[in-house]
């Protein structure tokens, strides 16, 4: 749906229903994920949301202060896939199956749309904090979590956790997809744990001897 079909749909939209609550904020978050698909988020504004939406800016404004954070919370009906943390009893197959759980994520539509968040972030420095906040936590959440049983398992120094190198397989693989999109191929993953990651991290023979 264009803008142009948005304002002919909107016309009269004072003339139906009046939707409140839940309801109303559902199609207002529903409207920005297509919005999102549609121009990006340079190309958002709140009024083609509201367009689009079948309501009045001052509606969104009540609820929003900005685009920004419209925007977050509609990701979140895009539904922000939760991570199911991998236990497989290795730190090599667990971080693979991380990996491959978050590029099939990217591969989807909500992963082009964060990829066009994500390239907005350096323009606009509240959506830059809000998804630091919001999204960017899930990958280190989940690969701490991972890190702390190889550490019980005696793969992996505890000092590794307070460490950049925590964090180097799932910034890497969110790098290759900023630069290259979908699909990240499968040999890339392997690459990224087998040749980058696991030597970062693993316990080294002389420091499991101190």
């Amino acid at each position: 749906m264009n803008v142009r079909q948005s304002v002919d749909a909107t016309d009269d939209y004072r003339k139906g229903t009046r939707r409140r609550g839940e309801e109303l904020e559902r199609a207002i978050l529903t409207a920005t994920l297509d919005e999102l698909a549609d121009v990006g988020y340079s190309g958002l504004t709140m009024e083609r949301v509201a367009l689009r939406a079948r309501t009045s800016k001052t509606v969104l404004y009540r609820r929003w202060p900005g685009r920004a954070e419209l925007v977050m919370d509609a990701c979140k009906i895009g539904r922000i896939p939760e991570v199911d943390i991998p236990d497989t009893g290795s730190l090599r197959t667990d971080v693979l199956a991380l990996l491959r759980q978050m590029s099939a994520t990217m591969a989807t539509p909500f992963g082009g749309i964060m990829r066009g968040l994500l390239a907005e972030m350096t323009r606009d420095p509240e959506l830059g904090r809000l998804i630091r906040e919001r999204v960017h936590k899930v990958g280190p959440v989940s690969i701490n979590a991972i890190l702390e049983r190889a550490i019980e398992r005696g793969e992996v120094d505890r000092r590794i956790l307070d460490s950049r190198r925590a964090t180097v397989a799932t910034d890497l693989l969110r790098n290759h997809f900023l630069l290259f999109g979908t699909p990240v191929d499968d040999a890339i993953i392997v690459d990224i744990v087998d040749e980058v990651y696991l030597p970062l991290v693993l316990r080294h023979p002389q420091s499991a001897a101190e």
